[in-house]
Formats: C-alpha cells, sequence, structure tokens
C-alpha cells in the first residue's frame, strides 16, 4: 500500500504528546521559584523551592522516563534523587533519578521491587520536603503493590482476565484500586505530610484524575462494591483467584479499610495537574491535516466501545462522505481519540488498534480513495511491537489475492498476523508517551470503485 498521509499526521499528533517537547514549556524555573502552566491557558502553579528542605523526582508510566529526563535538564542538582518506574524498552540513562523497567500490561516482579523502593522513599520524606511526581498511562500495572494477603500471581491472574473482558479501563482500575497499596489515593497515604505536585500525562477518556494510574494521590470515589460489581458484570468472579475474592469480601464487610475518599486531610498538600492528553494530540494532527489539504473534522477525544462496532461507525461515515459530501466534502479528514476495548474469543495476536484497523478494512472494502489508520500513542498496541495499521479500500482485495482471510483473522483476534502477512503495520518503537489512541480516516477526491 502506498505512504498514506495518515502517517504525517499521526506524526504530527506524536510530537504534540512528546513530554520532551512540552515539559520545557510547561515547567520552568526562575530565580528560586518553580512555575507549572497547564494547558489551555489555566492558574499556574507556582512553588518556592528555597522553601523546602529537599525535592525528590518519582513516577511511573510508560512516559516515566522522558519525563524525568526532562525535570532533571530543568531543575538540575535541586533534585535530591529520584526513582521512577517504566515499561521494558522505555528507560532513559538520568544522572539523578534512577530508572526501573517493569512489566507491563501483566505485573511483574521488577514492578513490584519498584512499587515497594518507591513507597519506602516516599514513606521517608518530611513535611519541608516536595515531591514531583509523574504519572502517565501503565503506571497501574507498572507499580504493583499488592494488599495484605494477596500474592504477584492473583495479581497477574486477575489482570489477564479484566483485560480479555471487554472491561474499561475506568472499571478495571476501580478493581485495581482496591486491591493495593500503591493505588486510589494510597501513595498520597505514604507521602504525608510532604507536599506533592502530581504531574500527568493522562490516557483516560475524560481525564478522569481518580481514573489516571489508578490515581495514585487522588482521592477514590469507588468502593469495595464497585469493585465487586465489576467483576460481576463480566462474569469474572468464578475465574478470580480466591484470595481476590476473599479480600474483597473483607471489604464489603468492612472488615478492611476502604481507600481515601474526597474529603480526606491526606490531599491537602497535593496538587494534581494534567500537562498532556489525547486532545492535544489531536489539536495537532487536525493543523498537519489542514496543511495536507484536507477539509478536516476533529470528532473527539471520547471515543470507547467495542473496536469492531465503533467499524461500523467509521465506515458508514466514509460511505456518507464518499456518497454525499457529508459531514464534509472530500478531500476530507475526519480525527478521534479515546481508547476502544476488545473482547478476546479468539486464540490470536494483537490490539485494540489492529483489531479496529482489520474490522474497518472489512468496512471499507472497494472503497476507493479512502484510508484510516489506528494507533496507539504508546507505541505498543496491546501485546504486540506494533503501534496499529493502516488499511485502504483495497486492503482486503490484496489480502485475498494472497490467499489471506480478513473475515478468519478478525474472528481469531488475529489481527497482529493478518497485517504482517498482509501489509499494512504501524511500527514506531517506544514513543516514550501516552494519549491513548489517534484514529485517522481520509477521503480523497476520487470517485471510482476499487
Amino acid at each position: 500500500m502506498e505512504r498514506s498521509p495518515a502517517n504525517s499526521i499521526l506524526k504530527a499528533a506524536l510530537q504534540a504528546a512528546d513530554p520532551a517537547r512540552v515539559l520545557p514549556d510547561r515547567i520552568t524555573l526562575r530565580r528560586g521559584w518553580l512555575t507549572v502552566k497547564p494547558p489551555g491557558g489555566g492558574k499556574a502553579l507556582q512553588l518556592d523551592l528555597d522553601a523546602f528542605s529537599r525535592l525528590f523526582v518519582c513516577g511511573a508510566g510508560k512516559a516515566a522516563a522522558v519525563m524525568a529526563s526532562a525535570c532533571e535538564k530543568i531543575l538540575g542538582d535541586r533534585i535530591r534523587e529520584g526513582l521512577v518506574v517504566t515499561k521494558y524498552g522505555y528507560g532513559r540513562q538520568l544522572r539523578r533519578i534512577r530508572v526501573v523497567e517493569a512489566g507491563h500490561p501483566i505485573p511483574d516482579r521488577a514492578g513490584r521491587r519498584g512499587a515497594r523502593e518507591l513507597i519506602v522513599l516516599l514513606q521517608g520524606t518530611e513535611e519541608r520536603d516536595l515531591v514531583l511526581f509523574l504519572t502517565s498511562g501503565g503506571c497501574s500495572a507498572l507499580l504493583p503493590a499488592p494488599a495484605p494477603s494477596l500474592t504477584l500471581s492473583d495479581k497477574q491472574r486477575l489482570t489477564g482476565l479484566l483485560l480479555r473482558s471487554g472491561a474499561t479501563i475506568h472499571e478495571i482500575n476501580r478493581v485495581r484500586k482496591h486491591l493495593s497499596a500503591s493505588k486510589g489515593g494510597r501513595l498520597a497515604q505514604a507521602a504525608f505530610p510532604a507536599t506533592v505536585v502530581n504531574l500527568i500525562v493522562s490516557d483516560v477518556v475524560g481525564d478522569d484524575l481518580d481514573v489516571i494510574g489508578s490515581g495514585p494521590f487522588v482521592p477514590d470515589s469507588s468502593t469495595y462494591r464497585d469493585a465487586w460489581e465489576v467483576l460481576e458484570k463480566y462474569r469474572l468472579l468464578r475465574e478470580t483467584p480466591p484470595a481476590v475474592v476473599d479480600w474483597l469480601k473483607k471489604g464489603l464487610f468492612g472488615n478492611v479499610a476502604e481507600t481515601p475518599k474526597p474529603g480526606d486531610p491526606l490531599f491537602k498538600r497535593v496538587a494534581n495537574l494534567i500537562l498532556i492528553n489525547n486532545r492535544q494530540a489531536l489539536k495537532a494532527a487536525a493543523a498537519r491535516a489542514k496543511s495536507l489539504g484536507f477539509k478536516t473534522l476533529l470528532l473527539t477525544s471520547q471515543i470507547e466501545g467495542e473496536a469492531r462496532t465503533l467499524a461500523q461507525f467509521y465506515g458508514a461515515v466514509a460511505r456518507e462522505i464518499r456518497d454525499f459530501g457529508h459531514p464534509a466534502r472530500p478531500p476530507a479528514c475526519l480525527l478521534a481519540g479515546g481508547e476502544p476495548t476488545v473482547t478476546l474469543r479468539g486464540r490470536g495476536l494483537g490490539g485494540r488498534n489492529t483489531e479496529l484497523a482489520l474490522a474497518l478494512a472489512l468496512e471499507i472494502k472497494g472503497l476507493a480513495g479512502t484510508a484510516f489508520l489506528s494507533a496507539g500513542t504508546d507505541g505498543t498496541d496491546g501485546p504486540t511491537d506494533a503501534a496499529g495499521a493502516v488499511v485502504d479500500g483495497r486492503t482486503c482485495k490484496r489480502a485475498v489475492a494472497q490467499g489471506l482471510s480478513p473475515e478468519k483473522y478478525l474472528e481469531d483476534n488475529d489481527s497482529y498476523h493478518f497485517f504482517k502477512k498482509a501489509g499494512g503495520l504501524v511500527i514506531t518503537g517506544p514513543t516514550g508517551t501516552n494519549v491513548m489512541d489517534v484514529h485517522i480516516l481520509t477521503i480523497d477526491q476520487e470517485k471510482e470503485r476499487g
């Protein structure tokens, strides 16, 4: 397939979400004063660093090492020490901040060790200390700190079940927060009474603070009852490890403490600031699309739902534009972002982006001049080395000519191997950011059917 303009549009989105580019504009240090400016012209946070005894930089997530590197360049020797946990392959060599690489999306022993060391570091802070915490997507899996009586294998088993179930990240994190010593405001407990500024790269639809990274420094509005109901909804209780079921039951009956709730004094010394999100990436993508001559519509940054259902929607929009010039006349580019889900029924390999792209290839089969790219901004789509895939109206025809059945690969949730053979994988490598997914639909002025 010819190189699609969507690749250039995706590049613009990734650049706009790159902490190495964004943080120097958002965080400044002048004459001892640290200023953090949120996007959109909101009120800046200002702190006199000379009023604090020590400065620590900690964090977790796929963007944590890149964010930490930017902080080292800005703050230099003012940093006393630090620790960030990131995904394997996403690390950086830093001077004052130690980087631990760990497993994602399934937590592992390296993550558990990193979480323990991070909690100990935070527990050692004092009232006149300042902690800059760097939260980004992947934080939940990368900081596994199982609640008492739970093991790492219990959490690994449950994480796998939740990821296969089709549950949203909001639902998954309701469960995670009630099985952990690092989530749902628990790190605020560890760091109290130090001052904490939590700098966030959001990978959550709606930018809900208590969901991003499972809200390590945010009051938790969910309960053990909510966590239990997620497992009931997806019929996971029979497969859930017995120790997890027992722990949640203790929570239901008030035999173990709830997560810290809104109004808790723990949070009076905590500031949570979102610095980068999906909408910023989409706005940059829209600017690039316009510069390429496309009539551009930014639909939404809050896409959710099953990938295959979403493919039907995008396919219908593509046909509407091609046939009626609505909601835009070709050449048109429609942009959206968010985080669809996939309910796994087959045994294949793939992620939500390649699944969406394959399902859409079937929807736009024969529709000439039409292309679609779906990619995770973190550079990894599910358990693969691809960020996503790009398709057009001739993808299925080319695949069939190679003896491939798009329908069979989709039925087996084997989208990665389909694109590996048919072509179309989008490979970016680790991007150092994570603001969910970007969807790019382009329709040019070509009229004939392929």
